[in-house]
């Protein structure tokens, strides 16, 4: 029996727009994963010091963006765990649950190039193979990604992505500033953004 493939998405998602729904399901299609976790961060410890919306909303704008597609299942794990989030955590967990399943962790470009910040990188593609969101030009050499973490470059696999200029920071300003957010991120979740005033200055 072949192993169960899963991919995970992690992020603070605040809120949650195309840009994420579009690289899952890239993701989802060009692995053949049987399902894409969608991991909402609960402290996200890379934006200590910034103004994050509270984990209850978050979870349940994801909930909303990704309500339409089977294939997509949403995760609680990082926002009931106490204390700083940290993916290395959460892959440890998820193979303890599934020790042989294929792990694929969705990131973007700028993702991979932070990852020697994270911590403890080693063992985090010990644990997933991180498919990348490519920008369109030629993923870097070999060396390149050597030089990031040890060991890397046996790690990563590149997805195809459509270019797609939108962003959660992009998305809030026009929340606070009054302005339309269709075809930004869910009809649903634009809804959910005005019913609670999320994003006003």
């Amino acid at each position: 029996m072949a192993a169960v493939k899963v991919g995970v998405l992690g992020g603070t998602f605040d809120p949650p727009h195309l840009g994420h729904l579009l690289l899952a399901e890239q993701a989802r299609e060009q692995l053949t994963l049987e399902r894409v976790l969608w991991v909402p961060a609960g402290e996200p410890w890379r934006k200590e010091g910034q103004a994050i919306s509270n984990a209850e909303h978050r979870l349940e704008m994801v909930r909303l963006a990704i309500a339409e597609n089977e294939a997509f299942v949403l995760s609680d794990a990082e926002i009931a765990r106490t204390g700083p989030t940290y993916t290395v955590d959460t892959l440890v967990a998820m193979k303890a649950e599934r020790p042989d399943g294929d792990v694929y962790f969705i990131v973007g470009q700028d993702a991979l190039q932070d990852l020697p910040n994270w911590r403890d990188p080693e063992r985090l593609i010990s644990l997933a193979t991180l498919a990348v969101a490519g920008r369109g030009d030629e993923p870097p050499a070999t060396a390149a990604l050597e030089a990031l973490v040890p060991g890397l470059s046996g790690s990563v696999v590149w997805l195809e992505m459509p270019r797609i200029a939108v962003s959660a920071s992009e998305v809030r300003t026009r929340a606070a500033e009054g302005r339309s957010l269709r075809y930004l991120t869910p009809d649903a979740v634009a809804a959910y953004i005005s019913k609670h005033g999320l994003y006003r200055r």
